[in-house]
C-alpha cells in the first residue's frame, strides 16, 4: 500500500464516554497524528467518530479510542471501514447527533 493513500474509519464508542473529555481529548490525539474528520456525542450516550488518514495513522487513533482518556470507561469501541472524504481539513468536535 502507498504510503501517500489514506483510508476512513467509523467509531462507535460506548461505555462511560460523555463527559469525560473523551471527545476533546479525540481532537488532540487526532490532530497529534495527522488525521482528519470529526467526533461527536449521540444521544443514546455513546460517542462517534469519522477518521481520515494513513493507515498507521488509523490504527494508532483506534488503539487509543479503546481506551479513551483517563477518566473515560469504554466499554465497546466498534471500528468499521468507512469511505474517504478527502475534502475535509483538520478535525473537530460535531454537534451531538
Amino acid at each position: 500500500m502507498d504510503e501517500n493513500e489514506v483510508e476512513a474509519l467509523h467509531f462507535a464508542v460506548r461505555g462511560f464516554v460523555q463527559g469525560v473529555h473523551f471527545r476533546a481529548s479525540m481532537v488532540q490525539e487526532a490532530r497529534r497524528l495527522g488525521v482528519t474528520g470529526w467526533v461527536r456525542n449521540r444521544r443514546d450516550g455513546s460517542v462517534e467518530a469519522y477518521a481520515v488518514g494513513r493507515p498507521a495513522a488509523l490504527d494508532a487513533l483506534a488503539t487509543w479510542a479503546e481506551r479513551g482518556p483517563a477518566a473515560a470507561r469504554v466499554d465497546e469501541c466498534i471500528v468499521t471501514p468507512a469511505e474517504a472524504d478527502r475534502s475535509l481539513t483538520g478535525f473537530v468536535q460535531a454537534p451531538t447527533a
